[in-house]
């Protein structure tokens, strides 16, 4: 069933339950191994980062993850081969678009799964947490909810807010043109 590789449902499923499940943890970026590195990481330190934040929300890039940390969410209606699975069952794609932003461009990226196909109960769930990150790729949301949803976004947040969309509508052209440019090969070499 998977793919044209040789790769069975069985491997597919032994992969992502092997050893921790799924495809994702945290894990800190400071040391924790004294009662000083707790002490700053949490309280009394982490205070001050706060109150500069809270001065300033630019500095919040300066002192947390935000900068380098993306969303990845999604409500599991136009997964690509799949369908309307829903929220639970896209997990394990918007994992896996996680892992690719950390394997490929070393930017952390956390999966939501938003159970809902509402286009407002939606946007809000999103909009309401975005000043946690730096990014926000929405990804396999049927259109064209997926472009009312991006355009609010766009329009409440100031971080990126992105579509694979966005990505599809550039290969198209991109596919098109090397079909043209292969189809012109051929008919040069006849």
């Amino acid at each position: 069933m998977v793919g044209a590789s040789k790769i069975s449902d069985q491997d597919a499923l032994d992969f992502h339950a092997q050893g921790k499940p799924g495809k994702l943890e945290m894990a800190p970026t400071k040391s924790l191994t004294t009662q000083r590195d707790l002490s700053l990481a949490y309280s009394p330190g982490v205070a001050v980062p706060c109150l500069e934040i809270e001065k300033d929300p630019s500095t919040a890039y300066d002192y947390t993850s935000k900068g380098n940390m993306v969303a990845v969410i999604s409500n599991g209606t136009a997964v690509l081969g799949l369908g309307n699975i829903g929220a639970l069952a896209a997990k394990p794609v918007m994992e896996g678009k996680a892992v690719l932003f950390k394997k490929f461009a070393d930017i952390d990226g956390i999966d939501l799964e938003v159970d809902t196909e509402d286009v407002e109960e939606f946007f809000n769930s999103v909009r309401v947490l975005g000043k946690s990150f730096g990014g926000i790729n929405l990804e396999d949301i049927k259109a064209p909810e997926c472009f009312i949803i991006e355009q609010k976004l766009k329009e409440s947040l100031d971080i990126p807010v992105f579509t694979m969309t966005n990505m599809e509508q550039l290969s198209f052209p991109a596919g098109l043109l090397n079909a043209l440019h292969l189809t012109e090969q051929r008919h040069k070499e006849n």
